[in-house]
């Protein structure tokens, strides 16, 4: 158990999904085997960019209809939450910010309503851009997580992107909605440790 604080996890075994409150556990659904993939990443990876110390304790995979991305949960030693989003050998590497949760446009977002592509919103001094807008659903998960991720769940996902490599994503799905600020990260500049072995890829030097 990587990350005992969390209240969800999946057994590897069954593929039940716990739920933990306090000395009480229960059983709260199924959730479906993980399709294969090719990521270096995987549970206990730790991550040390900008000199923070995380560690993966837990994966959800995603899907719309252009295909699917992994989303990893890391912990700081504090207990704080980020997400490192994996697509196409990229990653962004995001905190919560629900200081967002007050604009106007994102109570709009998470009352229902809709944000287009290109919609602007100033973050930190930083002007970000919607680049994606999708509707999205939970193809698998594994580990400790802050959410649940039965079989057929689904959120609506925007990202925004600034010209300098800033990231937002807002999340809504029938439960609340979530904003999470930060940056686009290569494998390299990560500093991860404990990567995933892929035949047919040698892990460079300085992640070893």
């Amino acid at each position: 158990m990587r990350g005992a604080s969390l209240p969800y996890a999946t057994c590897p075994y069954c593929r039940t999904l716990i739920l933990r409150q306090g000395l009480n556990v229960e059983e709260i659904g199924k959730v479906a085997v993980l399709p294969f993939d090719v990521s270096p990443i995987q549970l206990g990876t730790t991550i040390g960019a900008e000199g923070r110390k995380l560690t993966v304790v837990g994966r959800v995979r995603w899907a719309w209809d252009g295909g699917s991305w992994n989303e990893w949960l890391a912990l700081a030693e504090t207990g704080a939450q980020f997400w490192l989003a994996e697509a196409a050998g990229t990653f962004m590497l995001t905190a919560e910010w629900p200081q967002l949760l007050d604009r106007p446009e994102v109570q709009a977002f998470a009352n229902g309503g809709t944000i287009n592509t290109g919609d602007a919103i100033e973050v930190e001094g930083r002007q970000l851009f919607a680049s994606d807008v999708k509707q999205v659903e939970c193809l698998g998960s594994e580990g400790d997580l802050p959410i649940p991720t039965q079989i057929g769940t689904r959120m609506t996902s925007v990202d925004y992107r600034s010209a300098s490599g800033e990231v937002l994503s807002l999340q809504r799905d029938e439960r609340s909605t979530t904003a999470w600020f930060g940056d686009s990260w290569d494998l390299v500049s990560l500093k991860p440790g404990n990567l995933r072995a892929i035949e047919g890829w040698t892990i460079p030097g300085e992640m070893r």
